[in-house]
């Protein structure tokens, strides 16, 4: 087992930007309103695992349908470039609303698709095709203590953060994940090109 903490870092900053759970915290709220109370560990924990998951299977996935894993990341790079543009730009290109339980809300569309989407899970098989496991999972791992601590404390962010203090970290976090986005794509177009 070979720990990076450069590594770690790296791939905890590009989930946490990919996840943008702070970002998230209207929606959070919005869906506390709908569903009156939302189980924090339960999704918190879904979403670990569903990443976790996906992260060992993916590839298997992938190759069973036969695509490689350069061809995916060179995919999640522009996913994360068009999430990146949604978080600079202030615009929503997709976003799925479901109404629910508070049980049903707290798996869906809360773990999946909101923390454990589209764009993390292509970014966790991009990681892979760049970083060691260990460390992929342990950013995983931090991501979801993070995201519980956010959870619980929804309410009490928003207030202490206030709307404009959201706007900020999420345009800050858009242009490193487009920095992000653009290393990816470079880094894994040169090994479908060679």
């Amino acid at each position: 087992m070979q720990l990076n903490f450069k590594e770690i870092l790296t791939a905890f900053m590009v989930l946490f930007a990919v996840i943008d759970i702070i970002g998230n915290i209207p929606i959070i709220i919005d869906l506390r309103k709908k569903v009156g109370h939302i189980q924090s560990e339960k999704a918190s924990i879904i979403a670990g695992i569903i990443m976790i998951v996906f992260l060992f299977l993916g590839q298997s996935l992938l190759s069973l349908i036969g695509i490689d894993v350069n061809s995916f990341a060179v995919a999640g790079a522009f996913i994360l470039f068009f999430i990146a543009l949604e978080m600079i730009l202030g615009i929503t290109l997709y976003k799925d609303d479901e109404e629910g339980s508070p049980i049903t809300a707290s798996v869906f569309p809360l773990a999946f698709p909101l923390i454990a989407g589209p764009g993390s899970l292509t970014t966790l098989l991009s990681l892979r095709a760049e970083f060691r496991i260990e460390n992929i999972i342990i950013a995983v791992i931090l991501n979801v203590i993070f995201i519980y601590i956010v959870l619980k404390t929804s309410k009490r962010i928003e207030r202490f953060i206030g709307p404009n203090g959201i706007k900020i970290i999420r345009k800050v976090f858009g242009v490193i994940l487009l920095a992000i986005a653009v290393k990816l794509f470079a880094h894994n177009i040169k090994a479908l090109l060679a």
